[in-house]
């Protein structure tokens, strides 16, 4: 018949998405541009929590076909300063079994890289609850960053006796004027063990997550610049939408609010947050050191 080869096979017509499919795809790029670290199991999750039903696998499938990969963290730059003459403390929360919230709070620190130059954020997270209870940001990484971020914590929570604070050996957290808040209000210090991240890993990951979904996607200039959007990435992105694998897939502020009664401490019944905002006293201390400067 002299006809080519290729014309003895059909080729089939490339197959056009459904309205459905394309709307599906479509919040798949939302939920991934803005959780950089979501794996797919997790902007399912999100998927689920829309409304939206779908399967794990094409999940997976979609987004391999259109290179949404979870990105990668970069390494960090030390920032604790374990060399130096204050008490260290052991570590109380080593296979402690964590059941509620304002039972353990744990601290890091990190840096955020300005124009020609380096700001500090200092963050203290409820264990049990993932949630960011208190942050400070600050040009200067010393005891009165760490020290801010406490008492915002503190302002925000009204912790009871008996709450365990958990941090590195840092100068920062180990400082008389640091520790003396702690034992004021009764709060039970323990520190990691030298040179060892594991101890700290909760801290350590939001750091990490922090600095994916939010540092390295924006170009602070100023220290300014800083103190606009790590309180929004905080509280209004972090606390209320970022989803959790270890809190069934809801964030830190939908999980406190389903737990029975509102909050149960390790005694007895009463209030997860004593009514002050977090950004109040956030911008109280931020027009404070402008008046200082």
């Amino acid at each position: 018949m002299n006809l080519p080869r290729c014309s003895y096979y059909y080729k089939p017509k490339s197959r056009e998405l459904s309205p459905e499919d394309q709307a599906l795809i479509a919040r798949i790029e939302e939920i991934a541009e803005d959780f950089a670290t979501y794996g797919y199991r997790k902007i399912t999750a999100q998927l689920r929590r829309d409304g939206i039903v779908v399967n794990r696998k094409k999940v997976q499938r979609i987004m391999r076909e259109r290179g949404l990969f979870a990105k990668k963290t970069r390494r960090f730059v030390k920032t604790t300063d374990s060399n130096h003459a204050y008490p260290v403390y052991p570590n109380l929360i080593k296979d402690l079994k964590v059941t509620n919230v304002n039972q353990v709070w744990v601290a890091d620190i990190t840096y955020i890289r300005v124009v020609a130059a380096f700001v500090y954020l200092a963050v203290i997270l409820d264990l049990y609850s993932r949630k960011a209870v208190g942050y400070a940001v600050s040009r200067s990484l010393d005891t009165n960053l760490s020290l801010v971020a406490l008492q915002m914590a503190i302002a925000t929570r009204n912790p009871r006796a008996g709450l365990i604070h958990h941090s590195d050996q840092g100068v920062q957290y180990a400082a008389h004027d640091y520790v003396d808040v702690l034992k004021n209000h009764e709060i039970s210090i323990s520190m990691s063990r030298k040179g060892n991240p594991y101890d700290n890993a909760f801290a350590e990951s939001f750091m990490k997550t922090l600095k994916t979904e939010e540092v390295y996607l924006w170009e602070y200039r100023t220290l300014d610049d800083v103190q606009r959007r790590i309180p929004y990435f905080i509280e209004d992105v972090y606390n209320q939408k970022r989803l959790h694998a270890s809190l069934d897939y809801m964030p830190p502020n939908e999980f406190e609010a389903h737990l029975s009664g509102g909050y149960q401490s390790m005694d007895s019944p009463g209030k997860i947050d004593s009514g002050t905002n977090m950004r109040d006293v956030f911008n109280s201390e931020r027009l404070k050191s402008l008046s200082d400067d």
